[in-house]
């Protein structure tokens, strides 16, 4: 401030606390000072509380919401330091344009690659016009705003000259450059083999790349798969070399314990192909034996499904003689004989007797008759069929067709007699729908009497329930009326007494009223009487002033007239 002449711009002398503890008039003369730096044509009309903030929000200043008009009234004490940080911030401001205005920012821009040396040539070139096109008249032509302007278009122009040398400069040393490189570029597109067979070269290259990796990923794992596989036969080889070891400690033994025993060689081949051939014999056997016990296995089988299919057919029979009579013994067609079929067989599953050549459980088995042979047909049925019971079931059969015939002769007499009944009763059933259509008629002459019947109680029941309600209706609009008459009445009474009383009030009151009057008007009689008495004895007074008055005259003019 020292610096620009604040002290003289402003008439305000500054002391050594300002900076610590300044007065409000005090900051306002710096804020001022300092925003005419920024702006030197804003002229300060208001109060410095209503200046401040719209000068801070158009400054934008980063911190102008935390300062309050009341803040910027009082800015000593605890607020001196929001307000000293506001003012150097503005002195930056009015630096940072000062600056500018002296071109020391154009290198910077330049660095950033922004030329701002054009529009400071075009706004000079504005400014230095602009304040001489209005200085002119108003009656100027355009010849004399051309001849003013013509000095600073020349100046413009040749500012530009100016400035486009450098440029025109770079611009040929660029250019030469430009031809070193594309000599360059010639000679080495001239000295470098062709493009596409270097693209050809690199593609195989690329290819045998791929190849090779391919390659190199089976041999690893190739290379994994060998050593797992070598890891492998080494532990067999030990496991090998352990057990060889064993059978060598155990050969020794036995060529010892051999030894002792004192059996030579011949002897132990011998014994080994003997109890080999006795092997294959005890396997033939075995064979052998496995393939009989299985066609005995199938055998027994066979005689279980062909025994169980029996006894099915023996049950079978028993339940037809038990279904015709003829089983038990006590039945109708039996006759006192018995018919019944049984299986005369051994109880029980077992089968090991045959099996196994055993005759321990002969008696369970049911295939055997004894342990050695089976059972004859005759022996399994308790009953000779092809003899016996034939002749037996062939009479049966005749005695049950002469019953046949003698049932199939009394059926067709009871069929005829069936017959005369069923003529009968198709006279009794025509006679039946006979008397069913009388029926049927007299019942729909019952159902359109009934339905007229109905339609007819239904009017009287409608015109009975209108009737009804319209009598209901009357009793309800009757039993209103005397409501309302009997309310009016009462209110009628009520009324009349009301009016009764205020009959009477007003009576008494007119009375009062007329004795009021009375006496005000007796009063004013009295009062009336009383004044034109008062007024009779003034006129009498007047009169006799006035009479006793002219006789006075009339004596003075007698005399007068006698003298």
């Amino acid at each position: 401030m020292a610096n620009y002449n604040f002290e003289m711009e402003m008439k305000h002398m500054l002391s050594q606390n300002t900076i610590r503890s300044p007065t409000q008039k005090d900051f306002n003369f710096m804020f001022q000072w300092l925003y005419h730096r920024i702006d030197p044509s804003y002229r300060f009309l208001k109060n410095i509380d209503q200046e401040v903030p719209p000068i801070l929000k158009q400054l934008r200043y980063p911190f102008e919401k935390s300062i309050t008009k009341s803040q910027i009234a009082a800015v000593g004490g605890q607020n001196w330091s929001t307000f000293l940080g506001l003012l150097h911030w503005m002195m930056q401001l009015a630096q940072m344009l000062e600056g500018y205005a002296a071109n020391h920012y154009d290198d910077a821009c330049l660095e950033a690659g922004v030329d701002v040396s054009g529009d400071r040539i075009i706004f000079d070139f504005l400014r230095g016009a602009y304040s001489e096109w209005l200085q002119m008249d108003e009656d100027a032509d355009d010849d004399d705003q051309e001849r003013v302007l013509a000095p600073h278009v020349e100046n413009m122009a040749h500012q530009f000259e100016n400035a486009n040398s450098k440029y025109l400069e770079e611009m040929k040393i660029l250019e030469a450059e430009n031809e070193r490189l594309r000599l360059e570029i010639e000679e080495v597109e001239k000295s470098t083999p062709d493009i596409n067979s270097l693209d050809n070269h690199f593609k195989i290259l690329q290819e045998d790349r791929v190849k090779f990796e391919g390659y190199d990923e089976k041999m690893a794992q190739k290379c994994e798969r060998y050593e797992t596989r070598i890891q492998f036969l080494q532990d067999e080889i030990k496991k090998a070399m352990t057990e060889l070891n064993d059978a060598e400690e155990e050969r020794m033994n036995l060529q010892k314990s051999v030894d002792d025993q004192g059996i030579s060689m011949q002897d132990i081949d011998r014994m080994t192909s003997e109890r080999e051939r006795l092997q294959k014999g005890i396997e033939a056997t075995a064979s052998r034996l496995e393939d009989a016990k299985k066609r005995v296995s199938e055998k027994e089988f066979e005689a279980s499904r062909k025994l169980d299919e029996l006894e099915r057919l023996v049950e079978n029979y028993n339940s037809l003689g038990y279904q015709i009579g003829l089983i038990p013994s006590t039945a109708p067609n039996a006759k006192g004989k018995n018919y019944e079929l049984q299986i005369l067989v051994n109880e029980g599953p077992q089968f090991s007797s045959s099996q196994m050549g055993n005759s321990a459980g002969s008696e369970s088995d049911r295939l055997l008759a004894d342990p050695v042979s089976g059972y004859q047909p005759h022996q399994i049925l308790s009953l000779d069929l092809r003899g016996q019971a034939r002749g037996a079931f062939l009479a049966l059969k005749k005695e049950v067709s002469d019953r046949r015939s003698a049932v199939v002769e009394a059926m067709m007499k009871n069929h005829d007699l069936l017959d005369g009944i069923k003529e009968a009763i198709e006279d009794k059933r025509s006679e039946v729908d006979a008397l069913e259509h009388r029926v049927r008629a007299a019942q729909e002459e019952f159902e359109k009497t009934k339905e007229v019947t109905q339609t007819q109680k239904i009017a009287s029941d409608t015109q009975i329930e209108k009737m009804e309600k319209e009598l209901a209706k009357m009793r309800g609009g009757l039993t209103e009326s005397v409501q309302l008459m009997e309310q009016r009445e009462m209110n009628t009474n009520i009324e009349y007494e009301q009016l009764t009383l205020r009959a009477n009030a007003l009576r008494e009151e007119l009375h009062t009223e007329v004795e009021r009057m009375l006496n005000d008007i007796i009063k004013f009689k009295v009062h009336v009487q009383k004044n034109l008495e008062d007024y009779e004895g003034f006129v009498v007074e007047e009169v006799e002033h006035e009479l006793g008055g002219s006789e006075e005259e009339g004596d003075d003019t007698h005399t007068v007239d006698m003298s």
